[in-house]
């Protein structure tokens, strides 16, 4: 049996567990529940009712992104992980997948916010406040790139710009108001190079 990862890849979160099976060279099948029209399904995996779900190949169900990717790596090992095994160097990946992430959370909130309630619903301080944090883990990321040469951290893709690169591009298929190319061109330089890549590509929402 193979591995089998559950979530429709339009969702960051399933997106960059996908990229890292694939740069990990683990193979998958893939199951795009959606949580819209398939909830039943995906709390019969997780109780949440949320993706990602993964199922490793002996029927083990791992959930939430960022406890599947550590499985991942540790899957892959130290030469194919995409997270530091140690010290500084994994600090700081840590860090700015965190930033990367916390974003994510934000924009798909705000998605939510402006997409899902009527009109006269929207709580317009609310989706403020989130589209306010989102824009500023978006320059917080946009000057590291700026400052580190093209990365994150160190001089090699980590699993901080696989989440980075995974939230522009949800941001640029939803067409989010506060995302602009020429507002964040080091986002949009680094997401345009990753996706002409395979891993990347394959899995584009």
């Amino acid at each position: 049996m193979r591995m089998i990862l559950v979530g429709r890849f339009l969702s960051p979160f399933t997106r960059r567990v996908a990229i890292a099976l694939q740069l990990a060279r683990l193979g998958f099948q893939h199951q795009p529940l959606s949580t819209l029209d398939d909830r039943a399904a995906i709390a019969k995996i997780n109780p949440l009712g949320r993706v990602p779900a993964l199922i490793l190949d002996d029927g083990e169900t791992l959930i939430d992104s960022a406890a599947i990717v550590d499985c991942i790596d540790e899957l892959a090992g130290r030469t194919r992980a995409l997270t530091p095994y140690s010290g500084i160097d994994r600090r700081r990946v840590k860090y700015w997948e965190a930033v990367a992430l916390g974003a994510t959370e934000k924009a798909v909130a705000a998605f939510y916010e402006r997409n899902r309630r009527p009109p006269e619903k929207v709580h317009q301080p609310w989706l403020d406040q989130l589209q306010g944090q989102l824009v500023a883990g978006l320059k917080a990321l946009e000057a590291q790139l700026a400052e580190n040469g093209g990365v994150l951290h160190g001089t090699y893709l980590t699993i901080a710009d696989v989440t980075a690169i995974c939230l522009v591009d949800f941001l640029r298929a939803q067409k989010s108001p506060v995302w602009s190319d020429k507002d964040f061109p080091q986002l949009a330089f680094a997401a345009d190079r990753a996706n002409r890549e395979p891993a990347f590509a394959s899995t584009k929402p």
